[in-house]
């Protein structure tokens, strides 16, 4: 493979990721959610529903982890109390407007659910009585964040608590390198926390992660398959019931550094396609391929349409059909 040496630093990586970003955008208003759609989702029962999705606004995650972008789109301090009630509050607002409420709510924001820093614990109790319909609600959080907190919101919520954790691969060493601090052990602990309180439990996973690399750009490629297939099994072995597949991408500094040193190959959609279809294969839970922003993956705008389509259907269905197969790409 080409590239320049490498530039990841072995220690005070924390400090080389913030040094590669570009400036913060101005910071968003703390009243209003950073999104709110809907979504169909397959879910755990097998039924085909509505999930309404709130990008929360608050403060950034704490950790630094290389990959991350969400940054982007967080305050720079705190959010006050009551903010993210009222941004839920108007979420709720916008689907009584466009239909029926959802059946599953997720609440995702740009960290972890559970971090006092990024949602104030005082805002648990008005959140649960505005999602108080859904018979699912889904939050976000890093794995050494689950515990009282975790306990608290679900014993508040009318329907059941889901919590999705990016466990990004299970591959030690490059888990180790993306700087999200906690190893496959504590990823573990915490997945049986969540079993043994009966918290239903979903894992984000990456295609293609930094530092994942073999000898040909074709070798590289294929190890970013097989890891994430392997990363479901894990996932799956630690009670998860549905994994979400994440192409990496770039857009915050530092994964062009990397790309441009050799140390992250970036996917191509039809490993993500290949990689979705294995895991669904395992037929040990739910998969999901998360298909926004799949431009950068193709070089076949012809054919893109169609996959990002299957995968749209691999989803809902959780049924593999049959390859795309593009006479102007050779794919």
């Amino acid at each position: 493979m080409s590239g320049s040496a490498p530039v990841y630093p072995a220690r005070d990586r924390t400090a080389w990721i913030l040094a590669q970003r570009p400036p913060h955008p101005a910071p968003p208003d703390p009243d209003v959610p950073n999104g709110v759609f809907r979504e169909r989702e397959r879910l755990a029962s097998g039924e085909l529903a509505d999930s309404g999705v709130v990008l929360l606004t608050n403060r950034e995650c704490p950790w630094r982890c290389v990959m991350c972008d969400l940054w982007q789109h967080t305050t720079t301090e705190p959010v006050p109390e009551g903010a993210i009630a009222r941004q839920v509050e108007r979420a709720v607002r916008t689907w009584t407007e466009s239909g029926p409420l959802p059946a599953q709510v997720k609440l995702y924001n740009s960290g972890s659910f559970f971090d006092p820093g990024a949602i104030p614990p005082a805002d648990y109790a008005p959140v649960a009585r505005q999602v108080a319909f859904a018979r699912n609600v889904v939050v976000e959080s890093h794995p050494t964040l689950i515990g009282d907190r975790t306990l608290a919101f679900r014993d508040l919520l009318n329907g059941s608590l889901e919590v999705a954790m990016g466990l990004e691969t299970a591959h030690p060493e490059v888990l180790e390198k993306l700087n999200k601090k906690f190893d496959l052990s504590r990823f573990a602990r915490a997945a049986e926390f969540l079993a043994r309180e009966r918290i239903a439990l979903r894992v984000f996973l990456l295609v293609n992660p930094p530092f994942l690399l073999g000898a040909t750009e074709a070798e590289s490629h294929a190890a970013g398959v097989a890891w994430a297939v392997k990363s479901a099994q894990f996932a799956f072995d630690c009670g998860a019931t549905a994994v979400t597949l994440i192409a990496t991408r770039a857009g915050n500094g530092a994964m062009e550094r990397l790309r441009d040193s050799g140390e992250w190959i970036p996917p191509m959609v039809h490993s993500l396609e290949a990689a979705h279809a294995a895991a669904l294969d395992l037929r040990r839970g739910r998969v999901f391929a998360d298909t926004w922003a799949l431009e950068p993956s193709s070089t076949c705008p012809r054919c893109l349409p169609a996959r990002r389509a299957r995968l749209e259907a691999m989803n809902l269905t959780q049924q593999v059909p049959p390859a795309i197969r593009c006479a102007q790409c050779g794919r």
